[in-house]
């Protein structure tokens, strides 16, 4: 495999003429069917690929899982042929150009690649001359060159940057995010050689508004790690904060609002119960663990804010269990329902939610659980198995009055907070929604 090391400057490139291509996209998640559906409305064929039958049932059916995907924008896709959902490796055949965004997990606290894996032997056998495969998948800087692109060439037989274009490009996908949007969100893409580049450039760039091209994969694989980092790192010292200035009888939510007026030199960051998604629990673990297998060395801030992170579900239930107690009244045997399954606000997305381990806690100690979440269905997204087995029920009058406690963990715009204040007996805000006597905040 051949790549390039050249030190340019970041590039930022507007979007650029649509130039048909047949797009295989494999993976149909949060990440893979937002941009297989923005692929197939600016003009290219589409062919969706996901291991999971009942994933590609829906799909085919014009039923999206995906909030950012409405059925709407799906279902005229599927009509005209723009589209199309398939388990069938059949259909992975004859791509200009092919994406994975496959997930990647961790087992014990190393990378789970097998995904990303499996993906390149299946993309191998269908390889073409002069077609082009990017790696969207988060993971740690080096994987395109020395795992991903190695695969291919071995199940193809091609050599990548002679026979075939390769590389990488991180996704940036918020989940229920209504401003930034996959089109709007600046696209960061490279490639291991020049040709590499403008490829993936031309493509990405009939998709987005903005192309940012770094030199070289590494770079690329580092940005999203970066960016995780840092967000993991800063929001660990807002909940350690908020558990110390607790303590000293300081409000923290204040003294945040006030720091947030200076307009230079800080960033805004608040605590919460815990953090989800893909993104904060895992990916900067990913680079903690390549920094400790390549050179031997700890990366302390990524292992300190999952410390801290990790255990903010067992601070948010041992001040469930003080407020109790001061009510005279013991945890075992409480109804507790909890606001927000999501990770966060407004989205269905579940993954890693600190909602599971809370409800777990709870559960164990003797709690009755109960759980509202107008977002996170039943069948729609992959979660913990804490959350499989909880009480569903609605945040109406009678359910808030019903409670011995409850507590918000994802403040949705869809709960009726008024309602909330005036019918929960005792809230424990884990987001600062709510103002009252009996209303405590993180």
């Amino acid at each position: 495999m051949s790549s390039t090391h050249s030190k340019e400057v970041v590039r930022m490139i507007t979007k650029s003429e649509v130039q048909p291509r047949h797009v295989l996209i494999v993976g149909q998640g949060y990440v893979g069917l937002p941009l297989a559906v923005r692929a197939a409305e600016v003009g290219h064929r589409v062919v969706g690929f996901d291991v999971a039958a009942e994933r590609v049932k829906r799909l085919m059916a014009g039923e999206s899982y995906v909030e950012d995907v409405p059925d709407a924008r799906l279902v005229p896709l599927l009509a005209s042929g723009a589209y199309r959902a398939s388990l069938d490796t059949a259909d992975c055949t004859d791509f200009d150009l092919a994406i994975v965004t496959v997930p990647t997990p961790l087992r014990d606290g190393a990378p789970d690649l097998s995904h990303v894996e499996d993906a390149a032997w299946m993309l191998g056998r269908h390889l073409k001359p002069g077609a082009t495969v990017v790696l969207e998948s988060t993971t740690y800087p080096g994987t395109t060159e020395e795992l991903f692109g190695p695969i291919l060439e071995r199940a193809s037989g091609l050599t990548a940057g002679r026979d075939f274009q390769l590389g990488y490009s991180p996704e940036r996908i918020d989940p229920g995010n209504r401003e930034w949007r996959l089109e709007n969100t600046p696209k960061v893409v490279s490639g291991i050689d020049a040709a590499s580049a403008a490829a993936i450039q031309d493509f990405y760039g009939s998709l987005v508004d903005t192309i940012v091209q770094v030199s070289n994969c590494r770079e690329a694989e580092l940005a999203k790690l970066l960016e995780n980092t840092f967000r993991h790192v800063n929001i660990a010292l807002a909940n350690e904060l908020a558990m110390f200035a607790h303590d000293l009888g300081i409000d923290i939510w204040a003294a945040i609002d006030a720091a947030a007026t200076k307009p230079f030199g800080f960033m805004r960051f608040t605590p919460g119960p815990g953090v989800g998604g893909h993104c904060l629990p895992i990916d900067p673990s990913y680079l903690s663990w390549q920094v400790q297998r390549t050179l031997g060395r700890s990366f302390r801030f990524v292992e300190l804010a999952n410390d801290v992170n990790n255990h903010m579900p067992d601070y948010v239930v041992r001040r469930l269990v003080d407020a109790l107690n001061k009510r005279r009244k013991a945890l075992n045997g409480s109804r507790i329902l909890l606001l927000g399954l999501a990770y966060k606000a407004n989205t269905g997305d579940a993954r890693e939610t600190p909602a599971a381990r809370i409800a777990e806690l709870l559960t164990g100690m003797g709690a009755e659980v109960q759980a509202a979440d107008p977002h996170v269905n039943d069948d729609a997204h992959p979660r913990a198995a804490a959350l499989e087995n909880l009480q569903r029920v609605d945040a109406t009058p009678e359910h808030l009055a019903a409670a011995d406690a409850v507590v918000l963990l994802a403040d949705h715009d869809a709960f009726d907070y008024a309602a909330i204040t005036a019918h929960a007996p005792y809230v424990l805000d884990c987001r600062r929604r709510l103002a009252g006597a009996h209303i405590d905040a993180l």
